[in-house]
């Protein structure tokens, strides 16, 4: 490689351009529209998880290592028997927000046009499914109306549901930097929680969780009252007025009982109210908090809703923007990759199918909506799925009530998997594994949350015989019988003929038309430069929908949503709250191995408020049970002042790859939106109580330890792991017997425990701390001895480092703890960031803890002052 290869990050929504040198390095592109050059944390970290410890490299079958024809001729023949007894139905493929769009477009077409079942879905229905769902109903297609620029323009800026400083974290810097270069832009977070970004707020709404829809729902009844709707524009441009006026006139819209069922105070509500009203400029940022909800649809709805009647839409600055978690999901979207899409943005009405067939030259489309994410697993009980194709995505982890997904997984009678590590908690359950190509070795293209289409350029060879995930599909289609629908050789070809369906006897009734680029030639495709749809705008930038008031609804107008919310009704305990860390990504199968990214979050934790575990007296906790009918999981208590009492917070990231207790979702009911399909992750209810653990003990080795307890918890360091271990049951001299039965030891006393020292050849192999509490110790100073002779006098001075206690990573690029950042503080008496940054280097590299920088400086400061008085 001897010129740099301009790609695409493989994160979040924001489809951050990156430009990878000679070298394999990764930087920002200052090019691309996204994100001007800036990458987070883990954009900035894609270099270092290109080193997967397990890549799958060779396909396998039942365990067996076979090549690409082997496996190909299983799974085509193994389809056949299944389709012939079965049916199509029997048939399904489960696909990912980071897949490409090409290798979304093939599925969908072997799926729905020729086996001729329409299961197939992707994990973004549970992440952004509800979003679209409002958006068909309320302009006719999947259209989001909103552009990165509208940040630049907005007056007022609503966050609802996302701590979008953490989630997206380049976002949030343009966010910063719009309101630096224009200080009356107003911000609005509503979130239950105190986030990094709810803390730069100029308003926080820690609504009561599952209010939104009441919130939202009386601030349109505020527009009605105050005489501020846009008359013209609702009586030109909007439909159903008159039946949500009628809803909005009932009493429980009123500041008094919208304040009480929000859990706002009146003059906070009445200040979010007036500050919507002031503003035509508003932009209003959406994402999983309004999304993962039994009434997401409603939710999603009700805020267009108030963006309709005031016509703030299709204008700069001003309209609702539902922000998508995955690089991706947009993409997916546009080929219709969900079970309940044809393609193209187009439905299962009759001439759309007519439309599609022909197009598609096949005589055996799908005919109907195919099972959605939760009904495939139940499909699957009910033996009606035989055969599940999984691609890029953990959902024996990620689905709602995770341990019955795994149960339903591990009964499928063929399970096949496509990805890059054979590792993972579903892979782990596949008859058949198939090694995909992972980020750096995909060719193709995505669409992020703005409709940016973007290009994803390889700039490395695949490894073994991994392929991308659009071939592994042809190569099965064509032993089935399909070689001239599935004839493609290159990500071109499927770009060209899936942007030629776009515009196929589009009269202009579909938004998304991007026929124009189905003629580019392969240079061209290769040369293409970021662009929005429609086409109309310039190439790169803006091009905005809806600005005429014409929608893609029969008669053009959009539609309004009248909604009652539904009862809170539910079991008493925690109200269990699940998301996402800043350094890492789903399940951690492409972050957890790096050790900088885990070590701001080194172990499963739930945060609480510090009210909270005084209540359930788990203060002193050191592992607590969350539990319900569903599960049981064993996670680490946190304090956190910024959680309401009464909630519990845990990140969603752990599996059992990384962890024996922290898989949350085990807790989550598999139940969500009647509208969309989404699960409700926000909405589920835990007992909390503590657990009485026999022993623990840290582990510093580069191999797992002899014996694994009921609990553990793994973290990559610089130089080998470091095993958090924990037991319930037997005791520390059973323990320290199994983790000691083989091989030469090692035995100092401590204070508080015991140190054992495995020995092979004279050089240190492992260090195990028994009796210590796994963490308060900070295993990198110790791990720097793993295969160095043993010398007391330096394994003693690394101990004195390790016992001194760990500190919460807060910059993963400069290495930076919050211990540093505290006492960098106190000692330099900082009152602005710049200072902190001058002095610890914290934050001026990717920018994604400067948000936290802030939120320490001015915790301290009452500190500060206190010591002056």
């Amino acid at each position: 490689m001897t010129a740099s290869i301009h790609t695409t990050c493989p994160y979040c929504g924001v489809g951050c351009g990156v430009k990878v040198d000679s070298q394999g390095v990764p930087s920002g592109d200052a090019g691309h529209p996204a994100n001007l050059g800036a990458l987070c944390v883990k954009g900035m970290a894609l270099g270092e998880s290109q080193s997967l410890p397990n890549r799958l490299l060779y396909p396998r079958v039942n365990g067996e290592q076979v090549d690409w024809p082997g496996a190909v001729d299983h799974i085509a023949r193994r389809f056949g028997e299944l389709i012939e007894r079965h049916g199509p139905g029997a048939i399904a493929f489960y696909g990912s927000g980071q897949m490409l769009t090409e290798d979304y477009y093939v599925a969908n077409k072997l799926m729905k046009g020729f086996i001729g079942s329409a299961n197939i879905d992707t994990n973004s229905r549970l992440c952004m499914s509800s979003a679209v769902a409002a958006h068909q109903h309320a302009f006719g297609e999947d259209a989001v109306p909103a552009s990165y620029e509208d940040i630049d323009q907005a007056e007022l800026v609503v966050i609802v549901g996302a701590n979008t400083a953490w989630t997206h974290p380049v976002l949030f810097r343009r966010l910063e930097a719009a309101k630096a270069a224009n200080p009356h832009q107003q911000w609005v977070v509503i979130d239950p929680r105190a986030t990094a970004t709810a803390q730069q707020a100029d308003l926080h709404l820690a609504i009561t969780p599952g209010s939104d829809l009441v919130l939202f729902n009386g601030l349109a009844r505020r527009i009605l009252d105050s005489n501020r709707l846009d008359r013209h524009f609702v009586e030109r441009h909007v439909a159903g007025f008159d039946e949500l006026q009628r809803q909005l006139s009932a009493p429980e819209y009123s500041p008094e009982t919208v304040a009480e069922a929000t859990g706002l105070s009146i003059a906070r509500l009445e200040r979010f109210y007036q500050l919507f009203l002031d503003h035509p400029k508003t932009l209003t940022l959406f994402c999983m908090g309004i999304n993962q909800s039994l009434q997401g649809t409603l939710n999603a709805g009700a805020i267009i809703n108030c963006h309709l009647l005031t016509g703030r839409i299709g204008k700069p600055g001003a309209a609702p923007f539902s922000l998508t978690g995955q690089p991706n999901a947009m993409g997916g979207r546009e080929v219709g990759g969900l079970a309940n899409q044809l393609a193209a943005h187009m439905d299962f009405a009759p001439a759309n199918r007519d439309k599609v067939a022909r197009f598609w030259n096949t005589d055996r489309l799908a005919q109907s909506p195919g099972h959605k994410a939760m009904d495939m697993i139940a499909a699957i009980e009910r033996g009606e799925i035989k055969a599940l194709w999984v691609m890029g995505t953990n959902p024996a982890v990620s689905l709602p009530d995770s341990d019955r997904a795994r149960r339903a997984l591990a009964s499928c009678e063929l399970l096949i998997v496509s990805d890059i590590s054979p590792n993972t908690d579903t892979a782990k359950l596949a008859q058949v594994l198939l090694p995909a190509a992972g980020w750096g070795e995909k060719d193709g293209t995505v669409t992020n949350s703005a409709r940016i289409i973007s290009r994803q350029r390889p700039f490395k060879p695949a490894p073994g015989a991994a392929r991308p995930d659009w071939w592994a599909l042809c190569q099965v289609a064509r032993a089935m019988g399909f070689e001239q629908a599935f004839a493609f050789e290159s990500a071109a070809d499927i770009f060209r003929e899936h942007a030629a369906l776009t515009g196929f006897e589009n009269g202009g009734e579909r938004l998304f038309d991007i026929s124009a680029l189905s003629t580019l030639s392969d240079a061209e495709f290769d040369a293409m430069t970021p662009r929005s749809w429609p086409l109309s705008g310039k190439e790169g930038g803006p091009a905005r929908l809806f600005t005429d008031g014409r929608f893609a609804t029969p008669d053009g107008k959009a539609r309004l949503r009248p909604a009652q919310p539904s009862a809170a009704a539910g079991p008493a305990g925690l109200l269990l709250n699940t998301g996402r860390l800043r350094d890492q990504w789903h399940t951690m199968s492409r972050t957890g191995h790096v050790a900088r990214l885990m070590a701001a979050a080194t172990e499963p934790q739930a945060q609480l408020h510090p009210d909270t575990l005084a209540a359930l007296g788990l203060e002193r906790a050191e592992l607590i049970a969350l539990h319900n009918e569903h599960g049981r999981t064993l996670v680490r208590p946190v304090a956190d002042p910024g959680m309401a009492p009464g909630q519990v917070f845990v990140p969603m990231h752990w599996s059992e790859e990384f962890s024996a207790g922290g898989r949350i979702n085990d807790l989550v009911e598999a139940r969500g939106c009647a509208l969309s399909g989404q699960p409700a992750f926000k909405q589920n209810r835990v007992q909390a109580t503590p657990v009485e653990l026999q022993w623990q003990a840290s582990w510093i080795a580069t191999e797992a330890p002899a014996r694994l307890p009921a609990w553990w918890s793994r973290r990559p360091l610089a130089q080998g792991e470091c095993w958090s271990l924990a037991d319930l049951d037997t005791s520390a001299a059973e323990a320290r017997a199994a983790l000691t039965a083989e091989g030469s030891w090692l035995d100092w006393p401590l204070p508080q425990g015991r140190l054992l020292v495995n020995l092979e050849q004279g050089k240190i192999a492992g260090l195990l701390l028994l009796g210590l509490s796994p963490w308060h110790i900070n295993p990198e100073p110790l791990a720097t001895l793993l295969g160095t002779a043993l010398q007391p006098s330096l394994l003693l001075g690394q101990l004195s480092q390790a016992l001194a206690g760990n500190s919460r990573l807060v910059c993963s690029c400069w290495s930076v703890s919050e211990e540093q950042i505290r006492r960098a503080i106190a000692q330099n008496e900082i009152t602005e960031l710049p200072q902190l940054q001058q002095l610890l280097k914290c934050g001026t590299r990717c920018g994604s803890c400067v948000p936290e920088l802030k939120q320490l400086i001015a915790v301290c400061q009452p500190q500060l002052q206190g010591e002056h008085i």
